[in-house]
Protein backbone atom coordinates (compact mmCIF):
# COMPACT_ATOMS: atom_id res chain seq x y z
CA UNK A 1 0.00 0.00 0.00
CA UNK A 2 1.53 3.37 -0.91
CA UNK A 3 2.30 6.05 1.29
CA UNK A 4 0.69 9.13 0.42
CA UNK A 5 3.10 12.24 0.79
CA UNK A 6 2.11 15.11 2.06
CA UNK A 7 2.53 18.66 -0.27
CA UNK A 8 5.04 19.43 2.26
CA UNK A 9 7.41 16.30 1.71
CA UNK A 10 6.20 16.09 -2.16
CA UNK A 11 8.14 19.98 -2.25
CA UNK A 12 11.21 18.67 -0.60
CA UNK A 13 11.44 15.74 -2.84
CA UNK A 14 11.35 17.90 -5.92
CA UNK A 15 13.93 20.10 -4.70
CA UNK A 16 16.46 17.23 -3.86
CA UNK A 17 15.76 15.99 -7.25
CA UNK A 18 16.54 19.27 -9.04
CA UNK A 19 19.67 19.99 -6.57
CA UNK A 20 21.00 16.08 -7.75
CA UNK A 21 19.88 17.09 -11.42
CA UNK A 22 22.08 20.35 -11.47
CA UNK A 23 24.88 18.85 -9.81
CA UNK A 24 24.64 16.19 -12.50
CA UNK A 25 24.54 18.99 -15.30
CA UNK A 26 27.20 21.10 -13.42
CA UNK A 27 29.44 17.61 -13.56
CA UNK A 28 28.93 16.66 -16.70
CA UNK A 29 29.91 20.29 -17.76
CA UNK A 30 32.94 19.87 -15.89
CA UNK A 31 33.98 16.30 -17.33
CA UNK A 32 33.27 18.12 -20.99
CA UNK A 33 35.16 21.10 -20.08
CA UNK A 34 38.11 18.98 -18.85
CA UNK A 35 37.99 17.09 -21.55
CA UNK A 36 37.37 19.94 -24.07
CA UNK A 37 41.00 21.07 -22.20
CA UNK A 38 42.59 17.89 -22.44
CA UNK A 39 42.52 18.26 -26.15
CA UNK A 40 43.35 21.63 -26.13
CA UNK A 41 46.38 20.26 -24.24
CA UNK A 42 46.98 17.26 -27.25
CA UNK A 43 46.93 19.92 -29.72
CA UNK A 44 48.87 22.49 -28.10
CA UNK A 45 52.09 19.72 -27.38
CA UNK A 46 51.69 18.35 -30.96
CA UNK A 47 51.59 21.93 -32.58
CA UNK A 48 54.83 22.42 -30.13
CA UNK A 49 56.33 19.27 -31.56
CA UNK A 50 55.60 20.08 -35.17
CA UNK A 51 56.65 24.60 -34.48
CA UNK A 52 60.06 24.01 -32.89
CA UNK A 53 61.36 21.20 -34.66
CA UNK A 54 63.00 23.62 -37.69
CA UNK A 55 62.06 27.23 -35.82
CA UNK A 56 65.53 29.65 -36.55
CA UNK A 57 67.15 30.76 -33.07
CA UNK A 58 65.73 34.12 -33.13
CA UNK A 59 62.07 33.04 -33.46
CA UNK A 60 62.55 30.58 -30.46
CA UNK A 61 61.42 32.88 -28.09
CA UNK A 62 58.59 34.60 -29.56
CA UNK A 63 57.27 30.71 -30.38
CA UNK A 64 57.58 29.88 -26.45
CA UNK A 65 55.84 33.35 -25.44
CA UNK A 66 53.01 32.03 -28.17
CA UNK A 67 53.18 28.51 -26.11
CA UNK A 68 52.60 30.28 -22.56
CA UNK A 69 49.64 32.78 -23.66
CA UNK A 70 47.89 29.48 -25.09
CA UNK A 71 48.08 27.56 -21.95
CA UNK A 72 46.99 30.42 -19.96
CA UNK A 73 44.03 30.96 -22.22
CA UNK A 74 43.39 27.00 -22.20
CA UNK A 75 43.60 27.31 -17.71
CA UNK A 76 41.78 30.81 -17.61
CA UNK A 77 44.93 31.91 -15.86
CA UNK A 78 46.46 35.20 -15.23
CA UNK A 79 50.19 34.93 -15.87
CA UNK A 80 52.35 31.86 -17.11
CA UNK A 81 55.87 31.85 -16.61
CA UNK A 82 59.02 30.01 -18.03
CA UNK A 83 62.13 29.73 -15.24
CA UNK A 84 65.33 28.41 -16.35
CA UNK A 85 69.20 28.30 -14.78
CA UNK A 86 70.95 31.41 -15.77
CA UNK A 87 74.32 29.78 -17.55
CA UNK A 88 76.34 32.46 -16.50
CA UNK A 89 75.76 32.40 -12.62
CA UNK A 90 73.52 29.07 -12.14
CA UNK A 91 70.63 30.72 -10.50
CA UNK A 92 66.71 30.54 -11.47
CA UNK A 93 65.61 33.40 -13.85
CA UNK A 94 61.87 33.87 -15.41
CA UNK A 95 62.97 33.75 -19.12
CA UNK A 96 59.76 34.17 -20.54
CA UNK A 97 56.70 35.83 -18.73
CA UNK A 98 53.06 36.06 -20.34
CA UNK A 99 50.43 37.75 -18.14
CA UNK A 100 47.25 39.38 -19.12
CA UNK A 101 46.35 42.51 -20.17
CA UNK A 102 47.53 45.40 -17.33
CA UNK A 103 49.35 42.74 -14.98
CA UNK A 104 53.10 43.19 -14.61
CA UNK A 105 55.65 40.90 -16.56
CA UNK A 106 58.41 38.84 -14.48
CA UNK A 107 60.53 38.24 -17.50
CA UNK A 108 64.20 38.50 -16.66
CA UNK A 109 63.43 37.96 -12.60
CA UNK A 110 65.65 36.10 -10.72
CA UNK A 111 64.07 33.91 -8.33
CA UNK A 112 66.05 33.39 -5.44
CA UNK A 113 65.57 36.97 -3.86
CA UNK A 114 62.47 37.26 -3.97
CA UNK A 115 61.12 33.74 -3.79
CA UNK A 116 63.80 31.97 -1.84
CA UNK A 117 61.33 28.98 -0.47
CA UNK A 118 60.30 28.50 -4.40
CA UNK A 119 63.56 28.66 -5.40
CA UNK A 120 65.05 25.92 -2.88
CA UNK A 121 61.84 23.61 -2.96
CA UNK A 122 61.80 23.40 -6.60
CA UNK A 123 65.78 23.00 -7.07
CA UNK A 124 65.58 20.04 -4.64
CA UNK A 125 62.63 18.05 -5.84
CA UNK A 126 60.80 17.42 -9.00
CA UNK A 127 57.70 17.68 -7.12
CA UNK A 128 54.92 20.17 -8.11
CA UNK A 129 54.58 23.29 -5.52
CA UNK A 130 50.16 24.35 -5.27
CA UNK A 131 49.15 26.97 -2.77
CA UNK A 132 45.82 28.42 -2.99
CA UNK A 133 47.02 31.28 -0.88
CA UNK A 134 50.17 33.04 -0.40
CA UNK A 135 49.78 32.55 3.29
CA UNK A 136 49.00 28.20 2.76
CA UNK A 137 52.60 27.65 1.16
CA UNK A 138 54.46 24.18 2.57
CA UNK A 139 56.56 26.43 4.46
CA UNK A 140 56.20 29.52 6.32
CA UNK A 141 58.29 32.26 4.56
CA UNK A 142 57.59 36.01 4.86
CA UNK A 143 59.58 36.97 1.71
CA UNK A 144 57.82 34.53 -0.29
CA UNK A 145 54.30 35.52 1.26
CA UNK A 146 55.40 39.25 0.78
CA UNK A 147 56.63 39.18 -2.76
CA UNK A 148 53.42 36.94 -4.03
CA UNK A 149 51.16 39.87 -2.49
CA UNK A 150 52.95 42.78 -4.01
CA UNK A 151 52.89 41.19 -7.27
CA UNK A 152 48.96 40.04 -6.68
CA UNK A 153 49.08 36.57 -7.06
CA UNK A 154 46.51 34.77 -4.92
CA UNK A 155 47.19 30.95 -6.24
CA UNK A 156 49.97 29.23 -8.04
CA UNK A 157 51.54 25.90 -8.87
CA UNK A 158 55.56 25.33 -9.84
CA UNK A 159 56.09 22.30 -12.05
CA UNK A 160 60.02 21.83 -12.06
CA UNK A 161 61.36 19.74 -14.65
CA UNK A 162 64.85 17.82 -13.85
CA UNK A 163 67.42 16.58 -16.30
CA UNK A 164 70.93 14.25 -15.14
CA UNK A 165 69.31 14.99 -11.51
CA UNK A 166 69.47 18.73 -11.32
CA UNK A 167 66.56 20.96 -11.85
CA UNK A 168 66.94 22.93 -15.85
CA UNK A 169 63.42 24.67 -15.66
CA UNK A 170 59.99 25.54 -14.58
CA UNK A 171 56.26 26.04 -15.50
CA UNK A 172 54.90 28.18 -13.27
CA UNK A 173 51.43 29.45 -13.24
CA UNK A 174 49.05 31.78 -11.11
CA UNK A 175 46.12 34.08 -10.58
CA UNK A 176 45.42 36.72 -9.21
CA UNK A 177 41.97 35.74 -7.64
CA UNK A 178 40.95 33.56 -5.28
CA UNK A 179 40.39 30.74 -8.42
CA UNK A 180 42.57 27.13 -7.72
CA UNK A 181 44.42 26.29 -10.51
CA UNK A 182 43.27 22.88 -11.83
CA UNK A 183 45.77 20.02 -9.86
CA UNK A 184 44.76 16.99 -11.73
CA UNK A 185 47.59 14.44 -12.07
CA UNK A 186 46.87 14.43 -15.87
CA UNK A 187 47.24 18.03 -16.18
CA UNK A 188 50.38 18.02 -14.23
CA UNK A 189 52.30 15.78 -16.70
CA UNK A 190 51.41 17.06 -19.69
CA UNK A 191 52.68 20.59 -18.19
CA UNK A 192 55.80 18.94 -17.38
CA UNK A 193 56.21 17.57 -21.42
CA UNK A 194 55.22 21.30 -22.20
CA UNK A 195 58.25 22.51 -19.66
CA UNK A 196 60.65 19.51 -21.26
CA UNK A 197 59.91 20.50 -25.05
CA UNK A 198 60.77 24.52 -24.32
CA UNK A 199 63.80 23.72 -22.67
CA UNK A 200 65.46 21.06 -25.13
CA UNK A 201 63.79 24.07 -27.87
CA UNK A 202 65.75 26.50 -25.46
CA UNK A 203 69.02 24.62 -25.31
CA UNK A 204 68.85 24.07 -29.29
CA UNK A 205 68.88 27.93 -29.54
CA UNK A 206 71.52 28.19 -27.49
CA UNK A 207 73.67 26.22 -29.09
CA UNK A 208 72.16 27.91 -32.50
CA UNK A 209 73.55 30.94 -31.25
CA UNK A 210 77.32 29.75 -30.12
CA UNK A 211 77.56 28.24 -33.51
CA UNK A 212 76.23 31.28 -35.50
CA UNK A 213 78.45 33.60 -32.92
CA UNK A 214 81.47 31.07 -33.97
CA UNK A 215 80.98 31.28 -37.69
CA UNK A 216 80.23 35.23 -37.32
CA UNK A 217 84.00 35.35 -35.49
CA UNK A 218 85.73 32.88 -38.32
CA UNK A 219 83.75 35.09 -41.09
CA UNK A 220 85.58 38.39 -39.19
CA UNK A 221 88.75 36.61 -38.59
CA UNK A 222 88.75 36.00 -41.94
CA UNK A 223 87.96 39.06 -43.72
CA UNK A 224 90.34 40.81 -40.98
CA UNK A 225 93.30 38.53 -42.56
CA UNK A 226 92.13 39.21 -45.75
CA UNK A 227 92.35 42.93 -45.56
CA UNK A 228 95.44 42.02 -43.57
CA UNK A 229 97.15 40.60 -46.26
CA UNK A 230 96.30 43.20 -48.73
CA UNK A 231 97.91 45.55 -46.65
CA UNK A 232 101.16 43.57 -46.09
CA UNK A 233 101.20 42.95 -49.88
CA UNK A 234 101.18 46.43 -50.84
CA UNK A 235 103.47 47.05 -48.15
CA UNK A 236 105.92 44.56 -49.31
CA UNK A 237 105.36 46.18 -52.72
CA UNK A 238 105.73 49.87 -51.43
CA UNK A 239 109.04 48.96 -49.24
CA UNK A 240 110.91 46.87 -51.68
CA UNK A 241 111.93 44.07 -49.03
CA UNK A 242 113.47 46.96 -46.29
CA UNK A 243 116.99 46.64 -45.25
CA UNK A 244 118.05 46.56 -42.07
CA UNK A 245 119.02 49.92 -40.39
CA UNK A 246 122.63 49.85 -41.14
CA UNK A 247 125.37 52.32 -40.24
CA UNK A 248 128.04 53.26 -38.04
CA UNK A 249 127.85 56.99 -36.92
CA UNK A 250 126.58 58.16 -33.89
CA UNK A 251 123.37 59.53 -35.36
CA UNK A 252 122.39 56.02 -36.36
CA UNK A 253 123.66 54.69 -33.10
CA UNK A 254 121.59 57.70 -31.45
CA UNK A 255 118.64 56.28 -33.29
CA UNK A 256 119.01 52.88 -32.78
CA UNK A 257 119.01 53.46 -29.03
CA UNK A 258 116.06 55.93 -29.53
CA UNK A 259 113.94 52.68 -31.27
CA UNK A 260 114.91 50.81 -28.12
CA UNK A 261 113.23 52.92 -25.84
CA UNK A 262 110.26 53.57 -27.98
CA UNK A 263 109.50 50.76 -29.19
CA UNK A 264 107.99 49.01 -26.09
CA UNK A 265 105.92 52.13 -25.25
CA UNK A 266 102.26 53.03 -27.02
CA UNK A 267 103.43 56.35 -27.28
CA UNK A 268 103.28 58.48 -30.91
CA UNK A 269 106.50 58.97 -33.17
CA UNK A 270 106.81 61.95 -34.99
CA UNK A 271 109.78 61.12 -37.51
CA UNK A 272 111.85 63.95 -39.46
CA UNK A 273 114.15 63.72 -41.83
CA UNK A 274 114.76 64.60 -45.86
CA UNK A 275 113.33 62.77 -48.39
CA UNK A 276 115.27 59.46 -48.97
CA UNK A 277 116.89 59.05 -45.21
CA UNK A 278 114.75 55.96 -44.45
CA UNK A 279 112.00 57.70 -42.38
CA UNK A 280 109.57 54.32 -43.25
CA UNK A 281 112.28 51.83 -42.36
CA UNK A 282 112.84 53.58 -39.10
CA UNK A 283 109.29 53.20 -38.90
CA UNK A 284 109.07 49.31 -39.50
CA UNK A 285 112.18 48.88 -36.75
CA UNK A 286 109.82 50.94 -33.68
CA UNK A 287 106.64 48.57 -35.10
CA UNK A 288 108.64 45.46 -34.87
CA UNK A 289 110.40 46.39 -31.11
CA UNK A 290 106.61 46.70 -29.98
CA UNK A 291 104.43 44.14 -28.51
CA UNK A 292 101.69 44.88 -31.78
CA UNK A 293 104.22 43.04 -34.14
CA UNK A 294 102.31 40.12 -34.80
CA UNK A 295 100.24 42.58 -36.97
CA UNK A 296 101.19 43.83 -39.94
CA UNK A 297 102.06 47.54 -40.07
CA UNK A 298 99.84 49.66 -42.11
CA UNK A 299 101.47 52.55 -44.17
CA UNK A 300 99.27 55.73 -45.66
CA UNK A 301 101.25 58.15 -47.57
CA UNK A 302 99.55 61.46 -47.47
CA UNK A 303 100.41 63.14 -50.10
CA UNK A 304 100.54 59.94 -52.85
CA UNK A 305 96.35 60.33 -53.23
CA UNK A 306 93.93 63.85 -53.79
CA UNK A 307 92.87 64.88 -49.94
CA UNK A 308 89.69 65.00 -51.35
CA UNK A 309 90.24 60.79 -51.36
CA UNK A 310 93.02 60.74 -48.23
CA UNK A 311 89.47 60.78 -45.63
CA UNK A 312 87.80 57.47 -47.13
CA UNK A 313 91.60 55.61 -46.89
CA UNK A 314 91.98 56.90 -43.23
CA UNK A 315 88.34 56.34 -41.95
CA UNK A 316 86.46 54.19 -44.11
CA UNK A 317 83.18 54.71 -46.43
CA UNK A 318 79.95 53.77 -46.97
CA UNK A 319 78.55 52.38 -50.64
CA UNK A 320 77.44 55.87 -52.10
CA UNK A 321 79.40 58.01 -49.61
CA UNK A 322 80.57 60.12 -52.61
CA UNK A 323 80.46 60.04 -56.27
CA UNK A 324 82.51 56.75 -57.49
CA UNK A 325 82.03 55.15 -54.49
CA UNK A 326 80.58 52.02 -55.34
CA UNK A 327 81.45 49.50 -52.56
CA UNK A 328 82.22 49.98 -48.77
CA UNK A 329 85.37 50.15 -47.74
CA UNK A 330 87.13 49.74 -44.54
CA UNK A 331 89.64 52.93 -43.61
CA UNK A 332 92.80 52.40 -42.72
CA UNK A 333 92.18 52.82 -38.64
CA UNK A 334 89.99 50.37 -38.55
CA UNK A 335 92.58 48.05 -40.12
CA UNK A 336 95.19 48.83 -38.12
CA UNK A 337 93.05 47.93 -34.91
CA UNK A 338 95.57 46.17 -32.37
CA UNK A 339 98.72 47.21 -34.70
CA UNK A 340 100.50 50.36 -36.34
CA UNK A 341 99.25 52.94 -38.32
CA UNK A 342 102.19 54.81 -40.09
CA UNK A 343 101.09 58.35 -41.90
CA UNK A 344 104.09 59.39 -43.80
CA UNK A 345 104.41 62.67 -45.70
CA UNK A 346 102.21 64.01 -42.71
CA UNK A 347 102.28 67.40 -43.67
CA UNK A 348 100.17 67.44 -46.78
CA UNK A 349 97.46 66.37 -44.53
CA UNK A 350 94.36 69.35 -44.81
CA UNK A 351 93.21 71.51 -41.85
CA UNK A 352 89.89 69.60 -42.18
CA UNK A 353 91.56 66.18 -41.47
CA UNK A 354 93.86 67.03 -39.14
CA UNK A 355 90.61 67.49 -36.61
CA UNK A 356 89.40 64.87 -37.52
CA UNK A 357 93.03 62.64 -37.04
CA UNK A 358 93.07 65.07 -33.64
CA UNK A 359 90.18 63.06 -32.58
CA UNK A 360 91.09 59.60 -33.25
CA UNK A 361 94.41 60.00 -31.29
CA UNK A 362 92.53 61.85 -27.95
CA UNK A 363 89.81 59.80 -28.30
CA UNK A 364 89.51 56.54 -30.65
CA UNK A 365 86.70 57.29 -32.19
CA UNK A 366 85.45 57.94 -35.87
CA UNK A 367 82.86 57.79 -38.17
CA UNK A 368 83.26 56.63 -41.45
CA UNK A 369 82.44 58.56 -45.07
CA UNK A 370 78.64 58.61 -44.97
CA UNK A 371 77.98 56.90 -41.93
CA UNK A 372 76.86 58.60 -38.53
CA UNK A 373 77.79 55.26 -36.25
CA UNK A 374 81.21 55.73 -34.44
CA UNK A 375 83.56 53.12 -34.60
CA UNK A 376 86.35 52.27 -32.17
CA UNK A 377 89.93 51.57 -32.69
CA UNK A 378 93.17 50.63 -30.89
CA UNK A 379 95.97 52.17 -32.70
CA UNK A 380 99.66 53.09 -32.29
CA UNK A 381 100.21 55.99 -34.67
CA UNK A 382 103.55 56.86 -35.83
CA UNK A 383 104.35 60.07 -38.40
CA UNK A 384 106.67 61.12 -40.86
CA UNK A 385 107.55 64.33 -42.57
CA UNK A 386 110.16 65.90 -44.73
CA UNK A 387 108.73 69.30 -43.80
CA UNK A 388 109.26 72.04 -41.28
CA UNK A 389 106.14 71.74 -39.27
CA UNK A 390 106.96 74.44 -37.19
CA UNK A 391 107.00 76.68 -40.29
CA UNK A 392 103.26 75.39 -40.70
CA UNK A 393 101.85 75.88 -37.88
CA UNK A 394 103.34 79.81 -38.17
CA UNK A 395 101.31 79.67 -41.31
CA UNK A 396 98.35 78.86 -39.83
CA UNK A 397 98.82 75.38 -42.03
CA UNK A 398 99.21 72.90 -39.40
CA UNK A 399 97.39 72.22 -35.96
CA UNK A 400 99.50 73.09 -33.00
CA UNK A 401 97.46 70.65 -31.16
CA UNK A 402 98.05 68.11 -33.51
CA UNK A 403 101.82 68.48 -33.78
CA UNK A 404 102.13 68.25 -29.90
CA UNK A 405 99.71 64.80 -29.89
CA UNK A 406 102.28 63.55 -32.77
CA UNK A 407 105.32 64.73 -31.65
CA UNK A 408 105.64 62.63 -27.67
CA UNK A 409 108.86 61.30 -29.13
CA UNK A 410 110.65 63.15 -31.67
CA UNK A 411 113.06 60.91 -33.83
CA UNK A 412 115.56 62.94 -36.36
CA UNK A 413 117.33 61.23 -39.15
CA UNK A 414 120.50 63.40 -40.56
CA UNK A 415 120.69 63.51 -44.43
CA UNK A 416 124.00 60.80 -45.40
CA UNK A 417 125.94 63.99 -46.19
CA UNK A 418 126.53 64.80 -42.31
CA UNK A 419 126.77 61.10 -41.66
CA UNK A 420 129.92 60.03 -44.41
CA UNK A 421 130.36 56.98 -41.79
CA UNK A 422 127.52 55.47 -43.37
CA UNK A 423 127.92 55.38 -46.74
CA UNK A 424 130.26 52.59 -47.10
CA UNK A 425 128.63 50.09 -44.59
CA UNK A 426 125.28 51.40 -46.80
CA UNK A 427 127.37 50.60 -49.93
CA UNK A 428 128.23 46.96 -49.12
CA UNK A 429 125.41 46.32 -47.82
CA UNK A 430 123.56 47.37 -51.43
CA UNK A 431 126.28 45.42 -53.68
CA UNK A 432 125.35 42.34 -51.36
CA UNK A 433 121.64 42.63 -51.53
CA UNK A 434 121.98 43.20 -55.71
CA UNK A 435 124.23 40.42 -56.10
CA UNK A 436 122.14 37.86 -54.60
CA UNK A 437 119.27 39.40 -56.44
CA UNK A 438 120.90 40.12 -59.97
CA UNK A 439 123.40 36.74 -59.59
CA UNK A 440 126.49 38.84 -60.07
CA UNK A 441 129.28 38.85 -57.71
CA UNK A 442 131.27 42.18 -57.22
CA UNK A 443 134.32 41.82 -55.35
CA UNK A 444 135.68 45.63 -55.96
CA UNK A 445 134.51 49.14 -56.29
CA UNK A 446 136.66 50.83 -59.01
CA UNK A 447 139.35 53.30 -57.37
CA UNK A 448 137.94 56.64 -59.00
CA UNK A 449 134.31 55.25 -58.12
CA UNK A 450 135.05 55.00 -54.35
CA UNK A 451 136.37 58.17 -54.05
CA UNK A 452 133.06 59.50 -56.08
CA UNK A 453 130.52 57.86 -53.81
CA UNK A 454 132.73 58.91 -50.79
CA UNK A 455 132.95 62.44 -51.86
CA UNK A 456 129.44 62.91 -53.34
CA UNK A 457 126.82 65.52 -51.31
CA UNK A 458 123.85 62.52 -51.99
CA UNK A 459 121.29 64.97 -52.42
CA UNK A 460 118.73 61.71 -52.09
CA UNK A 461 120.11 60.27 -49.41
CA UNK A 462 120.09 56.25 -49.06
CA UNK A 463 117.55 56.04 -51.58
CA UNK A 464 119.70 57.76 -54.18
CA UNK A 465 122.77 55.62 -53.18
CA UNK A 466 120.49 52.67 -53.45
CA UNK A 467 119.61 53.47 -56.63
CA UNK A 468 122.94 54.19 -57.83
CA UNK A 469 124.51 51.07 -57.15
CA UNK A 470 121.57 49.28 -59.00
CA UNK A 471 121.83 50.92 -62.07
CA UNK A 472 125.20 50.36 -61.89
CA UNK A 473 124.75 46.68 -61.28
CA UNK A 474 122.19 46.73 -64.44
CA UNK A 475 124.98 48.32 -66.80
CA UNK A 476 128.38 46.87 -65.42
CA UNK A 477 129.44 43.20 -67.00
CA UNK A 478 132.52 42.31 -64.56
CA UNK A 479 133.38 42.00 -60.96
CA UNK A 480 134.18 45.47 -60.45
CA UNK A 481 131.90 48.35 -59.90
CA UNK A 482 131.84 51.47 -61.42
CA UNK A 483 129.36 54.66 -60.59
CA UNK A 484 129.09 57.48 -62.67
CA UNK A 485 128.32 60.21 -60.64
CA UNK A 486 128.09 64.44 -61.12
CA UNK A 487 131.42 65.97 -60.66
CA UNK A 488 131.76 68.73 -57.30
CA UNK A 489 133.92 71.05 -59.05
CA UNK A 490 133.09 72.94 -62.07
CA UNK A 491 134.87 76.01 -64.05
CA UNK A 492 137.24 76.01 -60.50
CA UNK A 493 134.19 76.68 -58.47
CA UNK A 494 132.56 74.57 -55.55
CA UNK A 495 129.09 74.56 -56.24
CA UNK A 496 126.42 75.23 -53.35
CA UNK A 497 124.30 72.33 -52.69
CA UNK A 498 121.82 73.51 -54.63
CA UNK A 499 123.31 73.93 -57.88
CA UNK A 500 125.15 70.31 -57.11
CA UNK A 501 121.52 69.03 -56.87
CA UNK A 502 119.98 70.84 -60.41
CA UNK A 503 123.54 69.85 -61.87
CA UNK A 504 122.64 66.08 -60.71
CA UNK A 505 119.10 66.18 -61.51
CA UNK A 506 119.92 67.85 -65.11
CA UNK A 507 122.27 64.93 -65.64
CA UNK A 508 119.90 62.01 -64.91
CA UNK A 509 116.95 63.21 -66.58
CA UNK A 510 119.24 63.93 -69.95
CA UNK A 511 120.27 60.57 -70.00
CA UNK A 512 116.63 59.04 -69.38
CA UNK A 513 115.66 61.70 -72.89
CA UNK A 514 113.79 63.34 -69.89
CA UNK A 515 111.47 60.76 -68.83
CA UNK A 516 110.73 61.19 -65.78
CA UNK A 517 108.46 58.76 -64.86
CA UNK A 518 108.20 54.81 -65.02
CA UNK A 519 110.67 51.81 -65.39
CA UNK A 520 114.22 53.40 -65.62
CA UNK A 521 112.64 56.81 -65.50
CA UNK A 522 114.65 59.93 -64.03
CA UNK A 523 112.47 59.72 -60.65
CA UNK A 524 113.11 56.01 -60.50
CA UNK A 525 116.89 56.34 -60.82
CA UNK A 526 117.12 59.29 -58.60
CA UNK A 527 115.13 57.57 -55.83
CA UNK A 528 112.18 59.86 -55.77
CA UNK A 529 108.32 60.32 -56.09
CA UNK A 530 107.68 61.82 -59.34
CA UNK A 531 105.53 64.24 -58.17
CA UNK A 532 108.47 65.37 -55.45
CA UNK A 533 111.03 65.05 -58.41
CA UNK A 534 108.76 67.72 -60.60
CA UNK A 535 107.83 69.77 -57.17
CA UNK A 536 112.34 69.74 -57.05
CA UNK A 537 112.54 70.64 -60.46
CA UNK A 538 110.15 73.67 -60.39
CA UNK A 539 112.23 74.76 -57.80
CA UNK A 540 115.63 74.79 -59.32
CA UNK A 541 113.73 76.29 -62.46
CA UNK A 542 114.95 73.19 -63.94
CA UNK A 543 112.65 72.90 -67.69
CA UNK A 544 112.66 71.01 -70.92
CA UNK A 545 114.55 72.58 -74.02
CA UNK A 546 111.96 73.26 -76.78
Amino acid sequence: METKLTSRELVQRLARSEQQLSEAVQENTEIKKNCDGCRKFEDLIFELFASFVNAPAEQVDQKVEQVLQQIGTILGLDRTDFVQINQENGKLQITQSWAQKGIQSLAGLFTEEPFPLITRLVTRSDKKILFANPHDLPEKSLTDTLSFEKIGIKSGVMIPYFSQGKCVCVVALGTHSNFRPNNSVDLVQRLRLIGEIIFNAMTRKEADLKLQNSFSEIKALKKQLKKENVCLKKEIESIQHRDEIIGESDAIRKILVEIGQVGKTDSSVLITGETGTGKGMVAMAIHKSSSRKRRAMVTVNCAALPSSLVEGELFGREKGAYTGALTKQAGRFEIADGSTLFLDEIGELSMELQVKLLRVLEEGEFERLGSSKTLRTNVRVITATNQDLGKKIREGKFRQDLFYRLNVFPIHISPLRQRTDDIMPLTWSFIQKFSENMGRQINTIEKDSLEAIKNYSWPGNVRELRNVIEHSFIVGTDKTLRVSLVENIDSGLVLNLQDHEKAHILQVIGSTNWRIRGHKGAAEILGLKPTTLYSRMKKLGIKRPK
